[in-house]
Formats: C-alpha cells, structure tokens, sequence
C-alpha cells in the first residue's frame, strides 16, 4: 500500500527510483523493497525524507490522497474565514512559520508570566 503510493508519486513527479533516494537520502535498495511491498512498515523518519522529496504531506503516503484530501477539507473547515484572512495576510507581509512559532511562544511564556503573579 505505501509502496504502491510512493511508486505511483515517484512516476507523477517523473522520478527514476534512483534519482528519488538520492533526493531523500535513503538506500536505493531500501526504497525499492518498499516500492515493491517487501517491506511493508517503514519507519517515520523514511516517510518523512521521502515525503519532502516527493513535495506532499505524509498523509498521502499514510493515508493515500482522497483520504489526506478528506483531511485537508477538515481542516479547512476548522479555520473559519478570519483566521485564514489574518493567516494570508501575515504571509503577504513576509512572516514566515519560525516568526509564528516564535510569537505563540511569546505569548504563552507571557500568559505563564501573567499567571505566576
């Protein structure tokens, strides 16, 4: 099933297997016993280097497309309007996820701070 999923994103994206382990940094042989389903349970950290070579979230390996595009419309649901227009804003001003992170973190060391008075 995963291998199947990984073989068939390799072929949209116009990978050979060769050039697709060398893009995630993974054994050509490993890739290939994969792809075939000889080893049907890689790791994590195997799905997540292939996943960033193939540009698609883990969950299309995991899960398969309809089922990550089912994901992806429920989460689309949970962010209502505002959020995504205060989301695309901030993009278009250049603020990037660290510059999120960092702030959430700002905040919530402020709110511990707030709360330990």
């Amino acid at each position: 099933m995963i291998g199947e999923r990984i073989k068939k994103l390799r072929g949209q994206k116009g990978y050979s297997i060769t050039e697709l382990a060398d893009l995630a940094n993974v054994s050509k042989s490993y890739l290939s016993y994969i792809e075939r389903n000889l080893n049907k349970n890689p790791s994590i950290h195997f799905l997540i280097k292939i996943a960033n070579s193939l540009d698609v979230p883990i969950e299309n390996l995991l899960l398969g497309i309809d089922e990550a595009n089912y994901l992806k419309n429920t989460e689309e649901e949970i962010l209502d309007k505002e959020w995504k227009k205060i989301i695309e804003k901030a993009i278009e001003d250049g603020i990037g996820k660290d510059d999120f992170r960092e702030y959430i973190n700002y905040i919530k060391f402020k709110i511990w701070e707030k709360n330990r008075k």
